[in-house]
């Protein structure tokens, strides 16, 4: 079953180009193809109707210090990541059924100081692409880093890059 149907069959609906905030311009592509590479610029989590989906804040156990945002939680907003991802993908490559293999997935949280879980966070991300594409052309190589700070204060970003057919 191709990526297409299997996102049909789970009942997945990708969200429409990232609305950024008021002022903000993007000088660069959000997916970028070259050869037979798509090298994918880093993405937020996104709602519905492409606004930049909450929680905010940084990742961490809520009620510590700094955090604001729970690991769980966190690894939702990863899920909606992929969804971001796989809507950028679709648009810059007509079908998803185009990617042959995921390559590489660079995921950072905005991680609350101490905060040392960030391979589960990203686990949201990496289980939604390996859902919709199995294993075959969905398994990837990948890192999971925290940082001090993300865009708009958004707890998860991912990069990465798929290898397409023509």
């Amino acid at each position: 079953m191709g990526a297409e149907a299997r996102l049909r069959e789970l009942g997945l609906v990708l969200p429409p180009a990232v609305r950024l905030p008021a002022g903000v311009v993007l000088p660069f592509a959000m997916v970028r193809v070259v050869g037979t590479r798509a090298i994918i610029s880093g993405h937020g989590p996104q709602a519905p109707d492409g606004t930049l989906a909450g929680p905010l804040g940084k990742v961490g156990e809520v009620g510590k210090v700094g955090g604001e945002v729970s690991p769980g939680a966190a690894h939702s907003s990863a899920r909606l990541v992929a969804l971001s991802v796989l809507g950028s993908l679709r648009r810059e490559l007509g079908d998803l059924d185009r990617i042959r293999a995921w390559v590489r997935v660079h995921g950072m949280v905005n991680a609350a100081p101490g905060f040392t879980g960030l391979p589960e966070v990203i686990n949201g991300f990496s289980a939604l692409i390996l859902d919709v594409f199995g294993p075959e052309i969905g398994q990837h190589a990948r890192s999971a880093v925290g940082l001090a700070e993300l865009p708009w204060n958004i707890p998860v970003e991912v990069e990465a890059e798929v290898l397409i057919r023509d």
